[in-house]
């Protein structure tokens, strides 16, 4: 009988048992990370640590994937639906499951091999890397966005970005800046719904999910650096952001080598 994973054996000798007790969290279960968890699973990935507050609602069902129109009805946790995509394919998966915002109950990320995260805001951002780095783990952002600048038609571009520990972060490589920080602190409350649909999801998810099997894997033996790669939706390419080559061979100044654990306090 020919082995489920037999076709992707050229990843290496022992990559199917790196993925397979690979530890990856999933921060937000939307329409990127919904396909990231059913990618993930036809791979291999066996222990999940996710988070998602949210249940499905109608305006999910044209990007969610594994969500049906029953699970709209009934209002059901976005949580449930990862969860059954993955044990439809891996009935005997590992999978710590919360309904609340990671910054609520962070601990269990700390024990991740890899965190990736589809969120909605910067801030959300800034404060996910922030914990990774301290616990040396990498994270990997993919994000979507729209811009309508008329008599233009719509715009539709995305990220996906890598925060490796001992290299530059989000704000060294320019993803992240205070500029942008407070402009959408200013903001709060009035950006509205965010245009979303399932092709460009997946395809950001898919690539995500390639440097996941890669981190765990090793396999191209040449993931050492930050990633940092723009989509075009309209164009369809994707490509290296311009702002990376001129930050890949500087040190982080915002997270020091010794800037690790958990953070201690200083009685002035």
């Amino acid at each position: 009988m020919t082995d489920r994973y037999d076709r992707q054996s050229f990843l290496g000798a022992r990559a199917q048992e790196a993925i397979a007790t690979a530890r990856v969290g999933i921060v937000g279960l939307g329409g990127g990370g919904s396909h990231l968890v059913q990618q993930l699973a036809h791979l291999g990935f066996s222990h999940y640590v996710l988070y998602d507050p949210d249940q499905v609602e109608e305006s999910n069902l044209n990007r969610l994937v594994g969500a049906t129109q029953t699970d709209a009805l009934e209002h059901r946790p976005k949580l449930a639906v990862a969860e059954r995509v993955l044990r439809a394919l891996l009935p005997e998966v590992e999978i710590d499951a919360f309904a609340v915002r990671w910054q609520d109950h962070p601990l269990p990320l700390r024990s991740c091999d890899v965190i990736v995260g589809g969120l909605d805001s910067l801030l959300d951002r800034s404060e996910l890397e922030v914990c990774a780095r301290r616990f040396l783990v990498p994270y990997i952002d993919i994000g979507l966005g729209v811009r309508r600048i008329a008599p233009e038609p719509p715009r539709m571009s995305g990220q996906i970005v890598l925060s490796m520990p001992g290299y530059p972060c989000f704000r060294c490589i320019g993803f992240l800046n205070e500029e942008d920080l407070a402009a959408e602190a200013r903001l709060y409350g009035d950006a509205g719904p965010r245009p979303q649909v399932v092709w460009a999801n997946g395809l950001l998810a898919s690539i995500a999910t390639g440097l996941v099997v890669d981190l765990v894997t090793d396999w191209t033996e040449s993931l050492r650096a930050p990633v940092y790669l723009t989509y075009d939706a309209n164009s369809g390419v994707v490509l290296p952001h311009p702002r990376l080559r001129y930050a890949v061979n500087r040190a982080c100044v915002h997270f020091p080598d010794d800037d690790i654990g958990e953070p201690t306090f200083t009685p002035l």
